[in-house]
């Protein structure tokens, strides 16, 4: 399969067969196909339609496929490995009557639908040659009770909504959760009693410290690809700045001056630059410059009253995914580092705050139609946008930066 990242529309979903994979009293089957269903570009095929069950170390009869038009064939078994389990898992190509991957994992036995997201990656990258991203996280704020008195915690769950850990009880507001380079940590902003203030929490052991209080700060902070450092925006007399935070030092530096209202920064994946929102041209509209501060270039000319807004760095260097509001709607899109090739992924009423996926294939944001909001994801290349299956209503979401992001 060869992926059109220009947004082309003639993608044809790749069918596939995933056979029976179990072990050890867990079923893996329903979880692999999930995942490669909502990529959007894998068509599981009915297991009652099947004409033979591949086992793990057999060689399917590919000719009897050919004529389901199956062009995949998932097959594998998931076996105990000391005090834990493992997947033994094969990819056939009904076409060219071959194994193209095999992969074995183990983990916890208590971990063990991760075993099932490493398939679907291991079948994702031998179809499409690009990395998977199912055995990913993704942080955000679960939110619950009624609009005017609406309890925000924040929550971390697997990429497919399974798995959810609230890492606060919600006694105060929570906004902007922001994941680690390691995925261990998490920054996020709190409004309690006092001014705000960002914390910094370890999700394996729940334990959080004091970044600082920021008492005009509007989003957490992000941070930079080495981890070492914080960039945020803080608000001084109507203005604000954006800075940048050394975590071991605590030592700050002002990158931006001046009147405007300057946030939202986020690093390339390089460290070499940070693309940010400012509304000193008189709108909302979308900057670049060198991490030091110089070199600021405005990339988004604001064309038929758009505002751009929330600009978040691709993984992969080569975009940046923003917010964008026009004509009464608010939209995700994509452009160019240089602002050129700007494209819609979805717009409509009210969509929000997008975050990559690690391997930059794919966007997930919040949208909220009046009643809550929902987290939402599609891929770059023009597959169907996707809802993301979460415990009562969801916003802010931040996918973990890594692959096997840790438990």
């Amino acid at each position: 399969m060869t992926l059109n990242f220009d947004g082309g529309a003639g993608i044809t979903p790749t069918s596939v067969a995933i056979m029976n994979i179990s072990g050890g009293g867990k079923d893996l089957s329903g979880i692999i196909s999930n995942d490669l269903s909502r990529s959007g570009l894998f068509q599981p095929i009915d297991p009652k339609a099947f004409v033979e069950q591949v086992g793990p170390n057999a060689q399917p009869n590919f000719g009897s496929w050919q004529t389901l038009n199956a062009q995949v064939i998932v097959a594998g078994q998931v076996v105990p490995s000391g005090s834990g389990l493992s997947i033994q898992v094969r990819v056939w190509d009904v076409a060219q009557g071959k194994q193209i991957a095999g992969q074995q994992f183990t983990t916890s036995a208590n971990n063990w639908r991760q075993l099932a997201h490493v398939a679907a990656n291991t079948v994702f990258k031998a179809v499409t040659g690009e990395p998977g991203a199912f055995d990913t996280r993704v942080a955000y704020i679960a939110e619950s009770g009624p609009a005017d008195k609406r309890v925000k915690r924040l929550a971390v769950m697997d990429q497919d909504g399974a798995n959810v850990v609230y890492l606060s009880r919600g006694n105060d507001l929570v906004l902007t959760p922001r994941f680690s380079p390691t995925n261990q940590e998490l920054t996020y902003l709190s409004f309690g009693d006092a001014d705000p203030r960002v914390f910094l929490a370890n999700i394996q052991t729940g334990q959080r410290e004091v970044v600082g209080n920021f008492p005009g700060m509007t989003f957490s902070p992000r941070f930079s690809p080495d981890g070492r450092k914080v960039i945020m925006s803080l608000e001084n007399n109507g203005a604000s700045t954006i800075q940048v935070m050394n975590l071991q030092s605590h030592q700050s530096s002002q990158l931006t001056d001046g009147s405007a209202i300057d946030t939202s920064p986020s690093y390339s994946p390089d460290g070499s630059r940070v693309v940010f929102e400012s509304d000193r041209g008189g709108t909302q509209q979308i900057y670049i410059m060198n991490a030091d501060g110089s070199n600021q270039q405005r990339i988004t000319s604001g064309d038929g009253g758009a505002r751009f807004s929330t600009p978040v760095w691709s993984p992969r260097s080569d975009l940046i995914a923003f917010t964008r509001q026009m004509g009464g709607k608010f939209g995700i899109g994509i452009m160019k580092p240089d602002g050129t090739g700007v494209r819609m992924i979805t717009e409509g009423f009210h969509n929000e705050g997008p975050t990559w996926a690690p391997n930059g294939l794919y966007l997930m944001w919040f949208r909220d139609l009046g009643q809550g909001p929902q987290l939402w994801q599609a891929s770059i290349f023009g597959t169907p946008e996707q809802r993301v299956p979460t415990q009562g209503y969801a916003s802010d979401p931040a996918w973990s930066t890594n692959m096997m992001a840790s438990r």
